[in-house]
């Protein structure tokens, strides 16, 4: 119900609580996603060679008023995330020797979940975690969802990367890697020969029922998955500025000190998906 005068019709107390608590929700989001669109085209205008006070004149509105929505409406960056309370989805794992049957999941996972979620806070968005326990099966159809964690653990994401033309996650006899599709090139985890890096996968990939997209992070080791976040978290600005909402893919490389990341860096390029949305 989305008419407040019929809402106030309602006989039953609590269900009218209930639905005015659900259309304030709804109003309130709808309200941030307008604020976001609207600073990101006064920024568009301004970019363009717009000045402050044609935009006011335009808009018939103050100098200083264009100027506060400018600095105080919410950073139109956040859409790279999605237009509402995010979902993020780890894949769990059954560790062995625990006495109860719970499923976990690596430290490093939560790392990355809690670097995303402060990232959505400070774009005005919240955020929660959900496990996912083997075999894997995630449900993808639902909107403002990341899902986290190679298809070592998600099994269906592997299929679901069919739809991404440049890369590939692939397995052999020495293990999982990220595997280019143009070129043949792989891309292996040095943690498998010793070293203290590992590369990680970041794409946003198309819903199975074909009515939107979600991101997907996952490094080859746990490793990985960390160092993909906190690519996202870095460059959010300039990701959402070259590639807005649309399907991509690209491979990132970590290098961490136990479990301390030091650093990550791209390690190919921003692979657009032609047609995605």
């Amino acid at each position: 119900m989305d008419d407040p005068a019929a809402l106030a019709k309602i006989a039953d107390p609590r269900e009218r609580a209930s639905a005015a608590h659900q259309l304030i929700d709804d109003y309130q989001a709808a309200i941030g996603e307008l604020s976001r669109i609207r600073r990101e085209s006064l920024e568009e205008l301004l970019s363009g060679g717009m000045t402050q006070t044609q935009i006011a004149d335009m808009l018939h509105m103050s100098r200083s008023r264009v100027s506060q929505l400018l600095s105080a409406g919410l950073r139109p960056e956040r859409a790279f995330l999605g237009a509402g309370r995010l979902t993020v989805s780890i894949g769990g794992k059954q560790e062995v020797g625990r006495s109860d049957p719970g499923d976990v999941i690596s430290a490093e996972s939560f790392s990355a979940y809690n670097t995303l979620a402060e990232l959505a806070r400070s774009v005005g968005l919240d955020a929660g975690y959900e496990v996912v326990p083997p075999p894997g099966h995630v449900h993808l159809n639902r909107p403002n969802l990341i899902v986290m964690t190679s298809p070592r653990l998600l099994p269906f994401l592997g299929q679901i990367m069919e739809a991404d033309p440049k890369l590939r996650f692939v397995s052999d006899e020495r293990g999982w890697f990220i595997k280019s599709a143009d070129t043949d090139e792989e891309y292996r985890s040095p943690r498998d020969s010793g070293h203290s890096a590992d590369y990680g996968y970041i794409g946003r990939l198309p819903r199975p029922d074909g009515k939107g997209s979600f991101l997907y992070l996952a490094g080859i080791h746990a490793q990985g998955t960390l160092g993909a976040a906190h690519f996202i978290a870095d460059n959010i600005g300039q990701l959402y500025k070259e590639l807005k909402n649309r399907r991509f893919s690209t491979v990132v490389r970590s290098e961490y000190d136990g479990k301390k990341l030091l650093s990550v860096e791209r390690v190919t390029p921003l692979y657009r998906h032609e047609g995605g949305n």
